[in-house]
């Protein structure tokens, strides 16, 4: 028999999938494209609510049907899509940030007389074309179909147990952010700039992934995880080719997570984009990639920690010391949450290197009350004006607190979140990637990562004093009065910072119950 002929029915095998397991996923990218011919066919005029009504359905819809798959632990599509707890969790978390965001994208400012922003803006001195930009961009309905596809590739990379369809997630996730990075209008230079400075260091951090994953796939044969870590567990002393694998990548994914000396892309990125972009960049991002990360390490290479440990050591203390001490230096209150952002991953790093359930649990439950806090202080960043649009300078931002103090109270207890102060989330967050880190011997990190949390405490706090401590002066911002969507985001941020703080049990409990990751 010709062996061609012999082998081809192997070749048309239909591999069982199931459906229902990945249906979340498969919502927003069945909503995604419905958005992209609502893009193509619907009337300008009644496009923005179309596409509003679907991109709140469809994370409603799929929130839902994720409670519903609470139980469910499985490996379909031939190994490739792990459907587990921390899958499940983080797709959740996701969803949530999502909805939140897309909230921040979907609003139009009011300012404090009940006027609307974009209608008297052309009256404001120097600012001659306000609001004919605040038009476009109320106008400026791409960004849905953009903003779901984004989702769909986030939690396909938390599930995905297959390398390769891991960097098809990644490029599904990344390449829409990259257009919406510069889909500022009132600061388009900066703004393209910030998109073609991301999507050029994106796309050498890929780079990095595909050549990892060929080289993974020569030491064990496949790209799956499950065989990889059978392939280590059966060749321990031939490391070389392993370890050159899992350096790139890492490379790949500690981009993603804004690691030192991975992380210049991210003031630049953080302050060009359009506001609501930037939160969802720091928030369900920054989910996604600690997720994908410790899937490959912890499932694939959980074998070999002893070898890798020590460089995320490195990448770990690097990312605190850095992002600490250069946000000290900022004076744009973006840049300065873009390095507090990397400090912020270093600090969960330290909850990854304990590769352990509890160092698990703890980093799902600290990127969940991170992203929550992130999210909130964005949104009142966007709220702080003047005549040329948000006000980001800091010395904007003098005596800020006493002219809104609402606005300076809901800040500063999202800055004392993200300083670790107790009754905060931040503070039982920081305690749980410590307390997982400590239990598995790494209490000399554990002792930098404090230090570190010390100097950050600074600029948290400089923020705070100059806010309710200085006097207004003329060049101080306004705060205009925000939309419901950008209150309900605001109070959302707010509320899950104070609560978790106060009673972290319930989202304990949730983390602890997700279990280990299957392979």
């Amino acid at each position: 028999m010709n062996p061609i002929m012999a082998s081809a029915p192997a070749l048309f095998t239909i591999r069982s999938v199931d459906y229902r397991a990945i249906s979340p996923v498969l919502i927003i990218l069945a909503v995604a494209l419905v958005s992209v011919f609502v893009e193509a066919f619907v009337g300008r005029s009644a496009r923005r609510p179309v596409q509003l009504v679907l991109v709140f359905g469809a994370f409603l819809a799929t929130f839902i049907d994720l409670i519903t798959l609470h139980a469910t632990r499985l490996v379909t599509a031939a190994g490739s899509v792990a459907v587990d707890g921390p899958a499940l969790v983080m797709q959740g978390a996701i969803i949530l940030l999502a909805a939140l965001a897309a909230m921040l994208m979907a609003e139009r400012m009011v300012d404090p007389s009940g006027d609307p922003f974009a209608a008297r803006a052309s009256s404001l001195p120097g600012s001659v074309d306000e609001a004919e930009f605040s038009a476009r961009g109320y106008f400026q309905t791409e960004v849905w179909p953009l903003l779901l596809f984004s989702v769909a590739g986030m939690m396909l990379f938390v599930s995905a147990n297959d390398l390769l369809l891991m960097f098809v997630a990644l490029e599904v996730m990344s390449l829409p952010i990259y257009l919406m990075a510069g889909m500022a209008r009132r600061r388009r230079l900066l703004s393209q700039e910030a998109s073609l400075k991301y999507f050029l260091l994106g796309a050498f951090a890929s780079a990095f992934f595909l050549y990892g994953m060929a080289l993974t796939f020569g030491f064990a044969g496949s790209v799956n995880l499950g065989s990889i870590a059978d392939a280590v567990s059966a060749k321990p002393s031939q490391s070389g080719l392993l370890l050159l694998a899992v350096a790139m990548l890492s490379i790949g994914l500690l981009f993603k997570v804004a690691a030192v000396p991975f992380h210049q892309w991210t003031p630049d990125a953080y302050q060009g984009a359009p506001t609501a972009v930037t939160a969802l960049m720091a928030t369900t991002v920054k989910i996604a990639a600690f997720g994908a990360l410790m899937r490959v390490l912890y499932v694939a290479f959980g074998g070999i920690r002893w070898d890798w440990t020590p460089m995320l050591w490195i990448v770990a203390i690097l990312t605190m010391v850095v992002g600490s001490v250069i946000a000290v230096t900022q004076s744009d209150i973006k840049r300065m949450l873009a390095y507090s952002s990397v400090a912020q991953a270093g600090f969960i790093l330290v909850g990854v290197i304990a590769v352990s359930g509890k160092g698990l649990a703890s980093v799902l439950f600290y990127v969940i009350a991170y992203g929550f806090a992130t999210i909130g202080a964005f949104a009142v960043v966007s709220v702080v004006r003047d005549a040329s649009g948000e006000a980001t300078h800091l010395s904007k931002w003098a005596g800020l607190g006493k002219k809104s103090p609402v606005t300076g109270a809901v800040l500063s207890l999202l800055m004392l979140s993200f300083a670790g102060i107790p009754l905060t989330s931040g503070f039982i967050g920081k305690f749980a990637v410590f307390s997982a880190a400590i239990a598995n011997g790494a209490t000399w990190l554990v002792i930098v990562a404090v230090i570190a949390s010390v100097v950050s405490a600074f600029f948290y706090a400089r923020v705070i004093v100059l806010m309710f401590f200085s006097e207004p002066t003329e060049a101080t911002a306004s705060v205009v009065v925000p939309s419901a969507f950008t209150t309900i985001v605001i109070a959302a941020g707010a509320t899950v910072t104070v609560v978790v703080g106060i009673a972290p049990q319930p989202l304990l409990d949730l983390v602890n119950n997700a279990g280990l990751f299957l392979r």
